[in-house]
């Protein structure tokens, strides 16, 4: 098996979170260092967009291809901003404008349960039968007011209260022990090597 996996991604967030949970054990490409076109997400769910986008990468590089596709989830909002998460204000939008939407949605609203969601998929070659598949759910609730200066995205409004902190309010090696992503890599990482022995 090749050492060289391209990473279907062009978030430098994701990337590096990819690199501190694999980066031993793999030389992680992004697929924008090798110029893919970034897939189309059709999908409807997380994994359906994690498999497009995988085997877009595979295809256009002809190297394997790790893909997720992750989310919060809330559940006041029936699962939005969900497969959307990054697109939630609007193609383009900024990680302020879509935590800014976030908070005006819940205006009001006492229910602020929610999930970050991750669904990771790994694929040898652009037409493999047998993908792996792992997925990872973090649970926690949205507060109002951001807090912390680490992470991206949705951290900062995204509360564990177990911890009394939010997701930007941990160390990168906290967050990637317990987060979604942490998780789906972990499971990969298990499903891996039993399948290399």
């Amino acid at each position: 098996m090749n050492s060289k996996i391209v990473v279907a991604t062009g978030n430098r967030g994701k990337l590096a979170e990819f690199s501190q949970l694999l980066g031993e054990r793999f030389e992680l490409l992004s697929q924008k260092d090798l110029k893919v076109d970034e897939a189309e997400e059709t999908g409807l769910s997380f994994v359906e967009n994690a498999l497009l986008k995988a085997r877009n990468a595979a295809a256009q590089t002809g190297l394997p291809a790790l893909a997720d596709d992750s989310g919060l989830c809330v559940n006041a909002l029936n699962g939005a901003p969900g497969i959307y998460s990054a697109r939630y204000a609007g193609n383009g939008a900024s990680d302020t404008d879509n935590n800014a939407k976030l908070v005006e949605k819940l205006a009001g609203e006492n229910n602020r349960r929610a999930h970050f969601h991750c669904a990771l998929v790994f694929v040898r070659h652009a037409t493999d039968p047998a993908p792996i598949i792992c997925e990872g759910r973090w649970p926690g609730e949205i507060i109002d007011t951001a807090r912390g200066g680490n992470g991206f995205g949705y951290d900062p409004h995204f509360y564990v209260a177990a911890l009394d902190k939010t997701a930007a309010e941990l160390s990168p090696e906290e967050k990637n022990r317990l987060s979604h992503r942490g998780q789906a890599v972990a499971a990969f990482v298990e499903r891996f090597k039993e399948e290399m022995r």
